[in-house]
């Protein structure tokens, strides 16, 4: 089962590498970084934030 990230946590998290927003995909439990190109595991309600732990995205 997928727990929720909270909206007060993600208001709080910007990505590592570039500073900037992330938005939430629900579906994949990642927090996406479109400007790092980034997907950054959520693990057991936990966001990984960890750039060597991120998935990169492809174009």
């Amino acid at each position: 089962m997928n727990a929720e990230l909270d909206p007060r946590l993600l208001s709080l998290l910007v990505c590592p590498v570039t500073k900037g927003p992330l938005t939430y995909d629900r579906d994949t439990q990642e927090l996406i970084s479109p400007r790092a190109k980034l997907a950054f595991p959520i693990r057991d309600g936990i966001p990984i934030m960890l750039p060597e732990e991120a998935r990169h995205l492809s174009d």
